[in-house]
């Protein structure tokens, strides 16, 4: 893809993107996410009904009358996102691959953030640790996550979402709103995220086609594994090889969802057709009435 075509299509996506979170998420992301704690703000005299714990001994003596100190909830929060750029993200039998709906939500998320005056972070991997961008504020800096989530080419095709996880524990120190963006399409995870929501606020988005969920009947079909790069002849028409897909494609579907409330995390369901920004909606507004 030529610069000039890779700008234009980042262009595209802000435009869209941003509309998003400032119009839709910048209030419902505000009311999400806790600080990391309380802040020192100022002193003001007593009041009555004010928790005597909060009396400063020290200007109160000093004024001979109570005084209490007052705190506010520090708002400044880290965001990173994770997203998977294995080849199982370039799927897609509609409009658009998974890759692309990864993009427009990492994007949104991203100015939603900024609109909070938050840093945001990025991570790509594969089964590998394919880049790592500090968090860091600022148009800008959203902007170049975006064009690296654009045009980035992964040198893997695999996933290996333990290693990236663990990547994220030894890189961010403190405490981060972490999004993980992914067709979730591996497995054994499950104590690693445990882990790493110990500490962090950890949110799963589990993008899928819906072709995904069940083998057709198409008789004899050639089928591509692009994380493999192995072709095979799958007899489509066979009941006992479809029944085996969605049993295998459901267990991968209940693995995510148990093992991200296992881990006390928060989990998405998306399929490439459908409307994210209602799913994203709901899910702020419900994380927010916890």
């Amino acid at each position: 893809m030529e610069t000039k075509e890779i700008l234009k299509k980042v262009r595209k996506i802000e435009i869209k993107t941003r509309r998003l979170s400032n119009h839709l998420f910048s209030g419902e992301y505000h009311s999400s996410f806790k600080g990391r704690g309380m802040t020192f703000s100022e002193v003001r005299q007593y009041s009555y009904g004010d928790d005597i714990r909060s009396i400063d001994w020290n200007v109160t003596a000093r004024y001979n009358e109570p005084y209490i100190k007052v705190f506010e909830e520090e708002r400044e929060l880290t965001m990173m996102l994770m997203v998977d750029v294995s080849h199982s993200e370039y799927f897609g039998t509609t409009n658009q691959f998974k890759k692309e709906i990864i993009t427009e939500i990492a994007a949104t998320l991203a100015f939603s953030a900024t609109q909070n005056n938050d840093k945001v972070g990025l991570l790509l991997f594969s089964d590998n640790i394919e880049l790592y961008i500090p968090p860091k504020k600022g148009r800008s800096h959203v902007l170049r996550i975006i064009r690296e989530l654009v045009e980035f080419h992964p040198k893997s095709t695999k996933t290996n979402l333990v290693e990236a996880l663990k990547f994220l524990s030894n890189v961010a120190k403190k405490k981060v709103i972490l999004f993980i963006l992914s067709d979730f399409m591996d497995e054994n995870y499950e104590q690693t995220l445990k882990i790493v929501g110990n500490k962090h606020d950890v949110t799963g988005i589990r993008i899928f086609d819906k072709r995904e969920t069940e083998i057709p009947n198409l008789g004899m079909v050639p089928m591509f594994d692009a994380e493999t790069h192995e072709t095979l002849l799958v007899n489509t028409a066979s009941n006992k090889v479809r029944l085996a897909y969605k049993v295998y494609y459901l267990k991968q579907k209940n693995y995510f969802e148990t093992a991200f409330k296992h881990s006390g995390a928060g989990f998405i369901n998306a399929e490439t057709t459908e409307n994210y920004v209602k799913k994203l909606l709901l899910y702020f507004k419900q994380k927010g009435a916890k």
